[in-house]
């Protein structure tokens, strides 16, 4: 399988805080990599958070052999955050500076994702999508502690809040999980700029279009700012 990828500033904002790694090729104990990251908005230097913590997480990948994959990526979201957590002490304008960081790799017939934040991977199989990960958001929280349903979480004040990110505290909880991976199975990773503006179902019927793989993230992305662009733009399709 395949990753293409790319980012935009959307429609409304003035930096551009995502940035997404692609590595089709082997890297350290790895047979690829890829990695969504979106600065956390509203706080200081979140573009050098998110490229940062791409940075650190590539490199403990490349310098760390270890054959449990789930374990070597969970060590490096931790190296990352304690690394841009630190970064975030050596300069005011880095002060409280966070991003949230998803990455994935496949590897023996297998897709291995950790995750901090609210980046989402999408997986499609027979036509149908499914959401693999789980936000890390105020409203998430309270849905899954039984508080409110998962309608009232998503129109909840403060639903978007991020509880977890990387850099804002000085060790982190990371998620992590694995599948199976299907010869037809697509890939969506993406930041919330996609997923807030995109429903399943469109999702879904750019995903499933007989077009090429870069096709298929321009449109995603044309589609977000067609919808409104509220926010910075981060996407990831892995396929065969």
């Amino acid at each position: 399988m395949i990753g293409v990828g790319n980012t935009d500033i959307g429609m409304r904002r003035k930096k551009n805080q995502d940035y997404v790694y692609i590595n089709n090729e082997k890297i350290g104990s790895l047979d690829n990599l890829y990695i969504v990251a979106d600065g956390v908005g509203g706080c200081n230097a979140g573009e050098v958070a998110s490229e940062s913590a791409i940075d650190f997480f590539e490199q403990f990948i490349y310098e760390t052999e270890d054959d449990e994959v789930l374990d070597l990526l969970v060590s490096a979201l931790s190296y990352a955050n304690e690394e841009v957590f630190k970064l975030s002490k050596t300069n005011k304008q880095y002060e409280d500076m966070g991003t949230t960081l998803l990455a994935t790799t496949i590897k023996n017939g297998k897709i291995f994702i950790a995750h901090v934040g609210d980046c989402r991977l999408y997986g499609i199989r027979n036509n149908k999508i499914v959401q693999m990960t789980s936000d890390h958001t105020y409203g998430m929280d309270l849905f899954k502690a039984g508080v409110i349903s998962k309608e009232e979480a998503e129109k909840s004040i403060n639903a978007n809040a991020l509880t977890r990110a990387i850099g804002a505290e000085k060790t982190i909880k990371a998620d992590a999980l694995f599948c199976d991976v299907f010869e037809d199975d697509i890939f969506i990773m993406c930041s919330d700029g996609l997923s807030d503006m995109l429903t399943n179902d469109e999702i879904l019927e750019i995903a499933t279009k007989d077009i090429s793989t870069e096709d298929k993230v321009e449109s995603l992305i044309k589609r977000a700012n067609d919808n409104g662009g509220k926010d910075n733009i981060a996407v990831i399709v892995i396929e065969k």
